[in-house]
């Protein structure tokens, strides 16, 4: 046999993986085959494979007689939408896509190049864990990956797919990356399995129950996406990664948009209720204000008190963060804070303008709340606002009390162009409270409580809860009508665009973890 024949069958061992009988099972459980995930997360016809022959080294347990081309893992790059991307996707057909010496070194050569080249980094996950009879070596694999996931952090972008099993020491690669798509009934995450959670805690609980896509898209806020197959999880890939630059040194890129920059939407003069309390959509204003009212949302289903996601105004890409009154109040918890707080960070990483509509009464009150240390997390979400450099804008269009006032992203902590409606409420707390400690004794005293109760509110309003007190003292910069604030935004970020800050020299900051 010459050499090319030779190759040919090689490679011919490669695209088949495991083999055409445990490729079937593959389909049979819903899941496409890794190189059938790469071909749909590709532009056709540009995937570039590396490493297609590379075999594993263990000479014990029988595997010498085990040896098949790639070893488990397919690897290389393509482009996504014209720019390179560069990706691993784990193959479940050969040895349950375990992780073993020369699979790790494949990934980690996949993401060296990635971050010399300064381009995304896509992990495709399906995989049973480390390939035990490896011992310390796929261990050791682990640990390669987790280093060069933690030095990429901040400099290319990283996505994750679970696309079936993650689990032990292979979930803290995902973790570690900045967004988890995961795909409903197929895939699971958790550090230990429902035999170990049995055995210790004498806990009954199904693996889709401990970690599958919905509880970690609803409960433990781990991942970011839930996606019905695999076929929408790598379209939501390809859009995720077309709102983001390749590094931290490119801008984001920028599309073409009919949609006029000046459009008004006389829908949003009348968004917020008469009723301070009464409820609204801020989904409404998103839609309302973005391009083509495109928005991706970001753990939607985590933290619904906070919106956070990605949209197109006048072209540029930029990351929104929003109060939703329509839960809880759009009040800030421990997980809105935590959520908003990384997508912040990860935002100012990238060069991403951050535009915050703001709608908040306050921090969730409460001892559960306090127990668990809603002023170290809440913290968090200040922390990353008043640390981002990149260009941002606020818009109050509601309430904006106390110290969550402070936090979400106000003039104070470096915001660069502060708007209001002209419903806004900006005050250290709402007129009812507040009339409630001023007027404490002289309500006691008042022959109709009632009216005294309304007339003092009506009165803190005026003076103090409206937006033009703020707005006489430079904190904010206009206040606008609710029709305009497309306009409004894409001028104000227009002129941003050659903004240049700089926090002070230092290793890093210290976030309240």
């Amino acid at each position: 046999m010459d050499t090319r024949e030779q190759l040919i069958q090689l490679e011919k061992a490669a695209e088949l993986g495991g083999g055409e009988a445990r490729l079937r099972r593959q389909h049979q459980a819903g899941k496409l085959t890794a190189r059938e995930r790469m071909e749909l997360l590709f532009d056709a016809g540009t995937f570039e494979e590396l490493d297609k022959l590379v075999v594993h080294r263990c000479r014990d347990f029988g595997m010498e007689d085990q040896v098949i081309p790639g070893d488990g893992v397919v690897t290389g790059f393509g482009h996504v939408e014209g720019r390179v991307v560069y990706a691993f996707a784990q193959d479940f057909t050969v040895f349950g896509g375990s992780l073993s010496e020369t699979n790790a070194a494949k990934i980690v050569k996949i993401m060296d190049l990635a971050v010399r080249q300064g381009a995304p980094v896509v992990g495709l996950n399906d995989s049973g864990g480390a390939r035990i009879q490896e011992g310390v070596m796929s261990l050791a694999g682990y640990a390669d990956i987790f280093l060069r996931n933690t030095l990429a952090s901040g400099v290319v972008p990283q996505i994750s797919a679970i696309m079936g099993p993650c689990a032990g020491g292979a979930v803290y690669s995902p973790a570690i990356t900045d967004f988890i798509v995961m795909v409903e009934g197929t895939s699971y995450m958790f550090v230990t399995g429902p035999d170990v959670v049995r055995t210790v805690t004498h806990e009954e609980v199904s693996k889709d129950d401990l970690g599958g896509a919905m509880t970690h898209n609803a409960k433990s806020g781990v991942a970011h996406f839930a996606v019905a197959d695999d076929r929408e999880c790598l379209l939501l890939i390809r859009e995720l990664l077309g709102f983001l630059p390749g590094n931290n040194v490119d801008d984001p890129p920028r599309r073409e948009t009919s949609d006029p920059f000046d459009r008004e939407d006389e829908a949003l003069d009348h968004l917020v209720p008469e009723s301070p309390n009464q409820p609204y959509d801020i989904l409404d204003l998103i839609h309302g204000v973005v391009d083509d009212g495109h928005f991706l949302e970001v753990q939607h289903y985590y933290a619904r008190n906070l919106v956070i996601g990605f949209a197109r105004l006048g072209g540029r890409s930029v990351g929104i963060v929003a109060n939703q009154p329509a839960h809880l109040a759009g009040v800030l918890d421990i997980d809105a804070s935590v959520k908003g707080a990384r997508f912040v960070r990860f935002c100012d990483a990238f060069n991403i303008p951050i535009v915050t509509f703001e709608d908040v009464p306050g921090f969730l009150p409460g001892t559960q709340q306090e127990f668990a240390g809603i002023i170290r997390h809440g913290a968090k979400l200040l922390f990353a606002f008043a640390e981002a450099t990149v260009p941002k804008v606020t818009v109050i269009t509601r309430k904006a009390y106390g110290g969550a006032y402070c936090v979400m992203s106000s003039k104070h902590i470096r915001t660069d162009i502060n708007f209001a409606w002209p419903t806004a409420e900006i005050a250290v707390m709402g007129p009812e409270g507040a009339v409630n400690i001023l007027y404490k004794r002289e309500l006691e005293r008042a022959e109709d409580p009632a009216a005294l109760r309304a007339a003092k509110v009506a009165e803190f309003r005026a003076k103090l809860a409206n937006p033009f007190v703020a707005a006489s003292r430079g904190f904010l910069d206009e206040v606008i009508m609710p029709r305009t604030t497309r306009r409004r935004l894409i001028t104000a970020l227009a002129s941003l665009e050659s903004k240049r800050d700089r926090n002070p020299p230092k290793k890093h900051g210290n976030i309240p973890l």
